[in-house]
């Protein structure tokens, strides 16, 4: 059977005060349960705790004395996280949250080598229905936290009126038409390229195909002034932009988050802007976007978390 700790000892444990337990707990994600009011904490939990921080713990000669003020999210590129970005930094002036438009596998690999607190990507997997775990199960050493952000609209974007007369994926190899791409290592692309295979579209039979841009905004932009005819990007751009959108799938975005980290107050707090009517507001303006599951731990899940 496990040896569970009381809050005592755990403290004698660590060789610390009691009062600082709860600080570990709600700030640097101490493995606990609380059982008729009372915490508890899993003798082996806590000594792999200890472990992987032991390991994670940066370099103090490499890090500012006011790093833990700073918020870094990497990964892929979203304009509702970019305005949830700017709320939080209205909102709590005494942080700051900045961006690294890595894409989804670059958002991965830099919350493994441990340089952002939140990665955000799209993934989809080989099944085509669920998204991200597999690629975090292969990068990561073990498996993050994963809050979805949001559900949003995929496809590809054309001129206003459509005027070459796309339907499908699969007219994108008619003739004259020009492509702008993403980046290989993006969620787009990796949905892009698997539409155009089901089509049987080699990348030779597509001008512009290697044309890449490295946000959704800038695909937008790239057929808004007419040097490219199509793309794979996100409706909200397509709304805004006032492009046709050809839809293909709803996708599931999500943040990473090493289990270490989790509990931080800065990351808390900025998760619980999701839940804030001034998110909800900001979020109605864009179309293409479903918030049903924003939030939401979608893994562990409650079952794998028992």
């Amino acid at each position: 059977m496990t040896e569970l700790l009381s809050t005592r000892q755990v403290a004698k444990f660590l060789d610390i005060n009691e009062k600082m337990v709860y600080t570990l707990i709600s700030e640097k994600g101490l493995p606990a349960s609380k059982v008729t009011g009372k915490w508890l904490f899993p003798k082996h939990l806590v000594e792999h705790w200890i472990e992987a921080n032991t390991l994670n713990y940066p370099d103090a000669a490499a890090m500012p004395d006011n790093w833990n003020d700073l918020l870094v999210i990497a990964g892929s590129n979203d304009i509702l996280l970019e305005k949830t970005i700017s709320l939080f930094n209205s909102q709590l002036t005494d942080k700051v949250a900045v961006f690294g438009n890595l894409g989804s596998m670059g958002g991965i690999r830099a919350l493994k080598r441990n340089i952002c607190h939140i990665a955000t990507s799209h993934l989809l997997q080989d099944n085509e229905q669920d998204y991200n775990f597999e690629f975090a199960g292969r990068e990561l050493d073990k498996m993050p936290v994963v809050i979805n952000f949001c559900r949003r609209r995929q496809g590809i974007i054309l001129a206003n009126g459509n005027p070459h007369g796309i339907e499908s994926v699969g007219d994108l190899g008619k003739q004259g038409l020009r492509i702008v791409n993403r980046k290989i290592g993006t969620g787009t692309r990796l949905v892009f390229d698997r539409e155009l295979e089901k089509f049987g579209l080699k990348a030779a039979m597509l001008d512009g195909y290697t044309n890449e841009v490295a946000t959704h905004m800038d695909v937008g932009l790239e057929i808004l002034a007419g040097r490219a005819d199509t793309g794979p990007c996100i409706e909200p751009v397509a709304s805004l932009l006032g492009l046709h959108f050809l839809p293909l799938r709803w996708e599931r975005y999500d943040f990473l988050i090493s289990r270490e980290s989790f509990f931080d107050k800065t990351i808390q707090f900025f998760l619980g802007l999701l839940h804030s009517d001034d998110f909800k507001k900001m979020a109605a303006l864009y179309q293409g976007y479903d918030l049903e599951t924003c939030g939401r731990v979608v893994f562990p899940s409650q079952e794998e978390s028992k």
